[in-house]
């Protein structure tokens, strides 16, 4: 019997039509992936350690699969790629994107490869993963930092408050 898995993606674009590349991803997400069973609301954000006057809009997708985390990662590159995004951020240099879609967990699975690391390294980083992730499942618990995304996000903003 194959096991279905819970899997967090993140979703976020800044050029072109950004709603409308949000509905194309996650109706190839739906096609390929597997059935989507939450949807944060979409939020606008500044773009994250990178300048740029296009602004983001963000969303959070939580989707049931049977598919292995290497095939979720393989199949949400190859949407990016239909959806018109030539290349990727690498060594933390941020570009401005038709659609980026992110691994953020996989079934709450601890997995470090060279191409893959879930979760994903920077989520709890990121308002702009976070807060959409309380929207629809603010007790979902990091599985290194053993904490919910609620703790999480409240973390991050107090501590970004005190940066200014």
């Amino acid at each position: 019997m194959t096991q279905i898995k819970t899997t967090i993606l993140a979703l976020g674009s800044n050029l072109g039509d950004r709603q409308t590349n949000l509905i194309k991803a996650t109706a190839l997400i739906s096609n390929r992936i597997g059935k989507i069973i939450a949807q944060s609301s979409v939020v606008e954000t500044e773009p994250w350690r990178f300048v740029s006057e296009y602004p983001f809009v963000n969303q959070i997708i939580i989707v049931h699969s049977t598919l292995s985390a290497e095939a979720i990662l393989a199949s949400t590159q190859q949407i990016e790629k239909e959806l018109g995004r030539i290349t990727k951020s690498t060594d933390g240099h941020y570009t401005d994107r038709l659609i980026d879609i992110d691994l953020i967990d996989y079934n709450g699975e601890i997995i470090e490869k060279n191409h893959l690391q879930l979760p994903h390294p920077h989520m709890h980083e990121r308002l702009f993963v976070l807060t959409p992730l309380c929207e629809i499942l603010p007790t979902w618990e990091h599985p290194i930092f053993h904490k919910t995304a609620q703790e999480l996000n409240d973390e991050l903003r107090a501590y970004n408050e005190n940066q200014h």
